[in-house]
Formats: structure tokens, sequence, C-alpha cells
């Protein structure tokens, strides 16, 4: 990682602490809520024929920001990243399976 990308990554992680220390852990969690209601709010309107990829976009940037507040919060990012790690393993493989099948 360049220089200039670490100097970014501290930038954000300060601006999610600063919004924690403003807020509250008990808000943000709460606005995480409702992020993540207002993407699947989006992605319903999608299953019906009546998406709007931009607002999709939107509401995926919003959950997103959410989402790293809420590792700072619980300062997990390691133990994440052990799960994400676990997971995709456990899909690559239910994939395979599936290839196999549908040879």
């Amino acid at each position: 990682m360049c220089s200039s990308d670490l100097k970014r990554l501290k930038m954000k992680n300060n601006l999610y602490k600063d919004a924690i220390a403003k807020f509250g852990q008990v808000m943000q969690i709460t606005m995480f809520f409702e992020e993540a209601s207002e993407l699947i709010k989006e992605l319903t309107k999608e299953l019906r024929g009546k998406g709007n990829r931009e607002n999709i976009a939107e509401e995926i940037a919003d959950v997103e920001i959410m989402l790293e507040q809420l590792k700072t919060i619980f300062n997990n990012n390691d133990l994440i990243q052990e799960f994400k790690i676990e997971k995709l393993k456990r899909l690559e493989k239910i994939l395979k399976n599936k290839n196999k099948e549908n040879l």
C-alpha cells in the first residue's frame, strides 16, 4: 500500500471514529438499521421492475459506510476477515460441487 493510500485510510478511519464520538454508538448502530432498510427497499423495487440503479448504488454506499463504523465500534475487523475467508472457501466448495453436477 502506498503512502497516499495509507493516508486516505487513516483519514477515513478518523472520520468514522469522529462520527461515532459525535453521535454515539447506539445512534450509529441504529443508523445502520435505517440504511440497511433503505437498501432493502431499493432492492425490492428492483425485483418488482421499478428499480433505479443509481439509488441502489447510493444505498450500498451508505450501508458500506455504516458497516465500517460497526467494525470500528466492535473493533473486530480481524475476526471479520477470518469469517469472510472461511465463508468464501465454503462458497467456492459449493460452486465447485454445483459445477460437477452440471457436467
